[in-house]
């Protein structure tokens, strides 16, 4: 099965057009485009019958204490942990294209709805945990919201888009269902998997 991402090439950085968060001059951050790429497919196995995607940071820091502080950078050797910014599964077996923007143009204050879609079963991403809390932003960040690492960060973030072929039309999930849900209920229903990866940072000086 091949994956491919017209919007960045494989390996290389995700354009601004694509994340969350943008760099200001002064050094910060502030909002962005936030439109999901276009991602298509093809070669799946016989047998497929449905499709399921999950976009993962493997490089969020495991501690968020110097996230995002002016007097300080986020270590580049500090453990890492997992952030999902796009979960949708039971995508139907006979769609091989998620157009740019289908699913994200902007930021949703509060977040996206969750559940289904034309193009398959939005989960939560996240957000949703990250912005806990802020009574601003909290909400069920549902579907595609892109990169936005912490702006002192010292790493370069890498987002690896992982599509699976599987031998089920749906994996019954529903509600606020995560990332890690999703690969729990896809175990022993994986035909294939094709992954593309893009990275991202808003720290000059991040390195990977």
């Amino acid at each position: 099965m091949n994956l491919t991402i017209e919007s960045f090439k494989n390996g290389e950085p995700i354009p601004a057009e694509f994340a969350m968060g943008i760099p200001t001059e002064a050094g910060q951050a502030t909002f962005g485009s936030n439109r999901s790429p276009h991602l298509q497919w093809s070669d799946e196995p016989p047998g497929t019958k449905s499709f399921a995607l999950i976009c993962t940071d493997r490089d969020a820091p495991s501690v968020r204490d110097d996230a995002n502080q002016a007097d300080r950078t986020v270590p580049y050797d500090l453990p890492r942990a997992d952030f999902y910014h796009w979960v949708l599964v039971d995508i139907p077996a006979d769609i091989h294209e998620l157009p740019a923007g289908c699913d994200c143009e902007g930021v949703t204050i509060k977040g996206k709805s969750v559940g289904a879609t034309p193009y398959g079963t939005r989960g939560i991403n996240s957000y949703t945990s990250w912005f806990a809390g802020n009574p601003d932003m909290e909400g069920d960040y549902g579907g595609y919201d892109g990169p936005f690492p912490p702006w002192n960060d010292e790493r370069v973030h890498h987002y690896h888009f992982l599509l699976y072929a599987l031998d089920t039309d749906s994996l019954g999930l529903q509600g606020a269902f995560d990332g890690g849900d999703a690969l729990l209920a896809m175990k022993g229903h994986v035909l294939a998997s094709s992954e593309w990866v893009g990275t991202y940072a808003i720290y000059a000086k991040a390195r990977n």
